[in-house]
């Protein structure tokens, strides 16, 4: 019987740019106002979620900021020339 090495490494991704990285920040503040809100009621997470709240809101904006482009890498090009 032959084993075969599985990598548990997650998969190479280049760093982020400065303008993704701000793309990301900029979707996490307008995550914070206009977002998904904690649960309320008999389903609620109480402190807890209330102090886990922003590493969710991060994780959502670094997804949006993958999926979308606002187009701050042009704009900042843009201003540089």
């Amino acid at each position: 019987m032959q084993i075969q090495h599985v990598s548990l490494a997650a998969p190479a991704t280049s760093a982020p740019t400065p303008a993704d990285r701000l793309e990301q920040v900029f979707l996490e503040e307008m995550l914070k106002y206009c977002g998904p809100r904690a649960a309320e009621g008999a389903f609620a997470g109480g402190a807890t979620e209330q102090q886990f709240e922003s590493f969710l809101t991060r994780e959502y904006a670094a997804i949006l900021s993958e999926k979308l482009d606002l187009g701050f890498a042009d704009m900042i090009a843009g201003d540089a020339q």
